[in-house]
């Protein structure tokens, strides 16, 4: 299985379980307000720009959407810290962790995440550890209503929020139906485990015993925050359907205008190849949706022109 499918397959299983997306390079950064494509080979973002930066502002401001992004009440907002967040795919069972001979038990009473994962037979199944993560989102009330007319939001992806942490753990199965531990020990160092010096600290790392080549993990030395393996994608959206029912005097909602995105692929068959005869189906949906909505669209418009009945 080729790094790009298993990228796209991992991200897809964990929309599916969360709605969110994942991101198969922790290390590197997505930002709250990181605004772009996603690539439909590896499933992951594209960005193009951030909408706090200095050139949006002066954008916006360009095209007469008065709002101060810069301002405390625009800039994107800090959640509280969980312990742990653990994720996994449908069909993925998650069991108690048994004692393993080659983790001292000094360093099973010390781990702050352990966790075993029981996966199906010809299936792959996605696990997602964070240790310790923090959420950062865009404010709710007027940020995307007013960023939403923007016009370098046209078609594009916008991350509204981000889940940092520093220590992840990625894994994608093999289809063997295998089943693997993981746990975030701290060991000791030995002078001072033996009583002889105060001066060691202890030093924190990820234990396996998952053997597939679709493993990733980390964890900063220094606690700090430096990955984002999950984060909140929105897609701009125009909903005249949405709209032809509503009525146009109902003013639309956040939601309504960035809901979440579907990803641009079709359905995946395990090893993250795409079902091409789901494409001739989404085809006649696509093709009969558009009819329903130029004969709703007629129709309101007789409504309001009685001349054209």
């Amino acid at each position: 299985m080729p790094d790009v499918a298993a990228s796209r397959k991992f991200i897809d299983l964990i929309r599916q379980a969360s709605s969110k997306w994942a991101n198969w390079d922790p290390p590197i950064e997505i930002k709250v307000g990181d605004y772009g494509k996603i690539d439909s080979e590896t499933g992951e973002l594209d960005v193009e720009g951030n909408i706090y930066d200095k050139s949006f502002q002066t954008s916006l401001d360009g095209q007469g959407l008065k709002i101060n992004l810069s301002d405390p009440s625009c800039q994107p907002t800090e959640g509280g810290r969980d312990d742990n967040i653990i994720m996994s795919s449908s069909g993925v069972k998650q069991g108690d962790f048994s004692a393993k001979p080659e983790v001292s038990l000094l360093n099973l009473a010390s781990a702050s995440v352990k966790a075993e994962f029981q996966f199906q037979e010809g299936k792959r199944g996605a696990v997602l550890v964070m240790h310790k993560p923090q959420q950062e989102y865009i404010p709710r009330g007027k940020v995307l209503t007013l960023v939403h007319k923007a016009i370098e939001l046209h078609d594009r992806y916008l991350v509204t929020s981000t889940f940092k942490c520093p220590g992840y753990y990625i894994y994608l199965s093999n289809k063997s139906g295998e089943r693997i531990a993981l746990a975030l020990t701290a060991s000791v160092p030995i002078p001072a485990a033996a009583g002889l010096s105060a001066g060691g600290t202890a030093s924190v790392d990820w234990w396996t015993d998952a053997q597939a080549a679709f493993l990733r993990k980390a964890v900063d030395k220094a606690g700090q925050y430096r990955y984002t393996p999950l984060y909140t994608l929105k897609h701009r959206h125009q909903n005249l359907l949405g709209r032809l029912f509503r009525g146009e005097e109902e003013e639309e909602t956040e939601d309504d205008l960035w809901p979440d995105c579907a990803p641009p692929w079709q359905p995946l068959d395990e090893d993250g190849i795409e079902d091409l005869e789901w494409d001739e189906v989404r085809q006649v949906l696509f093709t009969h949706s558009n009819d329903l909505v130029h004969a709703l669209s007629f129709r309101t418009m007789k409504n309001f022109l009685p001349d054209l009945r």
